[in-house]
């Protein structure tokens, strides 16, 4: 018998329920962005697929998180230096609160356990 999918596990450490949503909050912008004209977020998208693994306890889902987070990062500091306007930068806090949720301690010690 298959296990049962979930959105979110609040058996999670915090800091694990913290990036999940917020993978999933960048994703629902992602899909805003898309529906009012904006280029395919493609990393948006993506990054929701990878709070969905981390819900399910997927090991998949929280290293995808992180490239995806890190690679994002890169992305609006690259954009920073080309001379984007500085709007970016709240952009770019959230994508650091979301490395700094997958990379506590408390999440690599969890994922390191219990995920599969």
């Amino acid at each position: 018998m298959a296990e049962p999918r979930r959105w979110f596990d609040s058996s999670q450490p915090q800091t694990l329920q913290g990036a999940v949503m917020l993978c999933y909050v960048i994703a629902a912008f992602g899909i805003l962005s898309v529906l009012f004209g904006a280029a395919p977020g493609i990393i948006a998208l993506a990054t929701g697929v990878a709070g969905f693994g981390v819900a399910n306890e997927r090991r998949w889902g929280y290293w995808l998180g992180i490239v995806l987070s890190v690679l994002t990062a890169l992305l609006y500091l690259l954009l920073l230096v080309d001379g984007f306007p500085k709007s970016i930068l709240i952009n770019l806090v959230f994508t650091g609160v979301l490395i700094a949720l997958f990379l506590h301690p408390q999440s690599r010690e969890y994922q390191r356990i219990w995920f599969k």
